[in-house]
């Protein structure tokens, strides 16, 4: 690949960071580090109207989270800042002047009202809305008029007459455009603010970006960002333009989809961990070769290859992801998965805040129960709740089980097993099955399963020796005594 590999993430402070947007750095962030380049983060700021406070932090922040790493940036400088639009209002000034001067822009007086009449009049004749070009030779006395008058001119580009626009998409292979299809656009707003496809090409080109990977939707920017590097003779870098992400319905991931979380802060919350995000993400629109879907960073690095972006939309699929995260819980030590789940029972009411050691203990001993099934941290709290309610219920299920006419011989037999247990532990529990075994001759399902249901009032569960422990004698013997009432025994 000749010169460096130089690529950017340009993010607006408008918000949190969204999935969509951190599929876009993370691309960004393979393509640099698989080809031994640069990755650059660049603040797109202009449009201040939208910037909300601690923007920028925010997605700098869950950047970061994710595990980017970026070699030059707002935060930690380079050789091509600045890093923030605002900051570089004067270069993008130079440039327009040039443009003035050589006649390729100029001055557009004509108000918003009159843009609007205009395009209302292009719709009701059936035609596709854009700029007449009104004002693109306007006379020196119109245009003293126009001053005369107080109006602020915006600055529009001349789109050359009669020309296609093509350009090897890294994704989708050829795409054209023709210059008939876009009127004068607007390179700088009535406020003297550049826009964003103006900026972004005369940004790109001063920092020598070599390759822009960015979401489909802006595949139409794609020829005006041509036009500003055409005007001042410059190399176009390659654009690669990757699909859609669409929610399980097949519709387009939209901010406002409340079925699916939007924002990666929201998967931090909820006790998703950074790593399995990273590789979920990473499959959103680009796949190995062969089966293997689990990878770290570094191997991800490794094997990543643009060929293989897809063309097809890519699917968010939640199962996948909590299937995907639990593949990381259970393949992480046992202090990251408390760290995980630990708070979700203190902010559940679970919990104090503030506990002695037997309690953290026995906290930490019921997480780890639950490392295998755990999908995300916040589950815990539902998964768990055997061990924080004094009351259990039993559905319908469970008391077809607890009708079985052994269930009182394994059950009585069991209690007196426990009653006289000096030392109430998992292994002592354990070996008690076994003797419950042996005096009733009943094994298998027909022992475990009453047991589990009466004394956590689950189906299905941890392993019930240590959940037997955890729960504590006193408890269990409660439990148990009130199986037996109900059934008569």
């Amino acid at each position: 690949m000749g010169k460096e590999v130089r690529v950017r993430y340009a993010p607006s402070p408008t918000g949190h960071l969204h999935i969509g947007n951190a599929r876009t750095a993370l691309f960004n962030y393979l393509y640099a580090k698989h080809f031994n380049g640069k990755f650059i983060i660049r603040t797109e700021d202009t449009d201040e109207k939208r910037n909300v406070a601690g923007g920028e932090e925010s997605q700098l922040k869950f950047l970061k989270w994710l595990g980017l790493e970026w070699d030059e940036g707002a935060d930690i400088g380079g050789d091509y800042g600045p890093y923030r639009q605002t900051e570089r209002l004067d270069l993008y000034n130079k440039y327009v002047n040039e443009l003035l001067e050589r006649n390729l822009a100029y001055k557009c007086y004509m108000s918003e009202e009159e843009l609007e009449a205009e395009r209302e009049e292009q719709r009701e004749k059936g035609q596709v809305p854009k700029y007449s070009g009104a004002h693109r030779n306007l006379t020196e006395e119109q245009i003293a008029a126009f001053e005369a008058e107080g109006r602020k001119p915006s600055i529009r580009v001349r789109v050359p007459e009669n020309k296609t626009y093509m350009f090897q998409d890294i994704v989708r292979g050829e795409i054209t455009f023709e210059s008939s299809d876009f009127g004068d656009w607007v390179i700088v707003k009535k406020n003297g603010i550049p826009t964003y496809n103006f900026a972004v090409a005369i940004d790109d080109h001063l920092m020598e970006i070599t390759h822009v990977l960015r979401g489909e939707e802006h595949i139409s920017n794609t020829p005006k960002q041509m036009m500003v590097y055409e005007a001042f003779g410059w190399e176009a870098p390659k654009y690669g333009h990757m699909t859609l992400i669409l929610n399980e319905e097949r519709k387009k991931l939209s901010k406002r989809d409340e079925h699916i979380l939007q924002f990666i802060e929201q998967y931090r919350n909820l006790g998703y961990l950074p790593e399995a995000m990273f590789n979920f993400i990473s499959l959103l629109g680009w796949s190995p070769v062969g089966e293997e879907e689990i990878f770290s960073q570094e191997k991800l690095i490794e094997i990543f290859d643009p060929e293989r972006l897809s063309t097809s939309a890519a699917i968010f699929d939640q199962q996948k992801l909590k299937w995907m995260n639990n593949e990381y819980i259970k393949a992480a030590d046992i202090e990251t998965v408390i760290d995980l789940a630990m708070p979700h029972l203190i902010e559940s009411g679970k919990l104090p805040e503030d506990m002695d050691a037997d309690k953290r203990t026995w906290a930490e001993n019921v997480i780890s129960l639950y490392r295998e099934q755990l999908r995300y941290g916040a589950e815990i709290v539902e998964l768990t709740e055997l061990f924080f309610n004094d009351e259990i219920s039993y559905d319908d299920e469970a008391m077809e089980v607890l009708k079985g006419e052994q269930v009182p011989e394994v059950l009585q037999v069991f209690t007196d097993k426990l009653i006289h247990l000096d030392e109430f532990n998992k292994d002592t529990i354990k070996a008690q099955f076994k003797a419950t075994q042996k005096e009733t001759g009943h094994r298998g399902k027909k022992l475990f399963m009453p047991i589990r249901i009466a004394t956590t009032g689950q189906m299905h569960g941890p392993e019930l020796p240590f959940a037997i422990e955890l729960l504590g004698k006193s408890v269990i013997i409660a439990r148990l005594d009130k199986v037996l009432k109900q059934l008569g025994a």
